[in-house]
């Protein structure tokens, strides 16, 4: 995974926003690890939101 690919984050974020555990996902540790490093990557400069809005 790669932080630039925003579209490719989305999949593993909820509808708020939120990121999926492990165990929904289907990862070993190793890979949610990294999935969550490149998630608060792109989220730091803005590639992904932090939250969405609630309606």
């Amino acid at each position: 995974m790669d932080y630039k690919d925003s579209l490719a984050l989305r999949v593993f974020l909820t509808e708020r926003g939120r990121i999926i555990p492990r165990r929904v996902s289907g990862n070993c540790m190793r890979h949610q690890r990294l999935l969550t490093v490149e998630i608060k990557r792109a989220r730091a400069i803005a590639l992904l939101a932090y939250a969405e809005e609630q309606r």
